[in-house]
């Protein structure tokens, strides 16, 4: 896939406000099962969540916040490392059947760019990046005039379905980010649409924009 071909995939998008973590889980893992057996669409789910770290096998001791902060800590089984989730961030879990000349490496390779495309329409230039060999992975996007991240992707796939997605910082607290050492970099810059752009979108408007990049609409 080239840095600006996409192929179409439409999804069904489900819209919710606050979704607590765990339950949002639960309610994933019947997403993934139904597509799995072919009696729902792929599909895309826009959320937030109330805060929360979300950590994975490979996540480090040493990344973990300060219990002190009160924030919890869950284990999860996508890709990825230690990441935060809290208001003001939109999160967007994608249940989508692969192609058969694709795995999860290629759509998170697809998901970069349609955030990339999301991003640039909302008025923030925006890249993925090419990992180093021997570097930690640097999933995900990063903002172009500052360098700093301002998207966080972990996924998996299984039986050809893929879940979990993609986290994208519109107008929600940063401080939570320095009480742990997120996606496996201490010196990872993390940033939101506010902190970058002198007239933020609402996050009404980033939900919307976010949808057309993903071709997703309500059935």
């Amino acid at each position: 896939m080239s840095e600006r071909s996409v192929r179409a995939r439409p999804l069904t998008l489900v819209d919710d406000d606050l979704v607590d973590y765990e339950q949002a889980m639960d309610r994933m893992s019947d997403l993934v099962a139904a597509r799995q057996r072919d009696e729902s669409p792929d599909t895309l789910w826009l959320l937030s969540h109330p805060q929360v770290f979300t950590a994975t096998k490979r996540t480090a001791a040493e990344h973990l916040p300060d219990p002190s902060h009160g924030i919890p800590v869950v284990l999860t089984g996508r890709g990825g490392q230690l990441t935060y989730h809290g208001p003001g961030q939109l999160v967007g879990y994608l249940i989508v059947r692969l192609r058969p000349d694709e795995g999860v490496v290629d759509y998170v390779r697809e998901v970069e760019l349609r955030m990339v495309e999301a991003l640039e329409k909302l008025g923030l230039l925006a890249e993925r990046r090419q990992t180093p060999p021997g570097s930690e992975l640097l999933t995900g996007v990063w903002t172009r005039g500052t360098g700093r991240k301002v998207v966080s992707i972990g996924m998996r796939a299984s039986r050809g379905v893929t879940s979990h997605g993609f986290a994208l910082n519109v107008d929600g607290d940063l401080d939570p980010w320095h009480y742990a050492i997120p996606c496996g970099m201490p010196d990872v810059d993390m940033t939101s649409l506010a902190r970058e752009l002198s007239e933020p979108p609402s996050m009404d408007q980033v939900r919307r924009v976010v949808a057309e990049a993903y071709e997703a609409s309500a059935s």
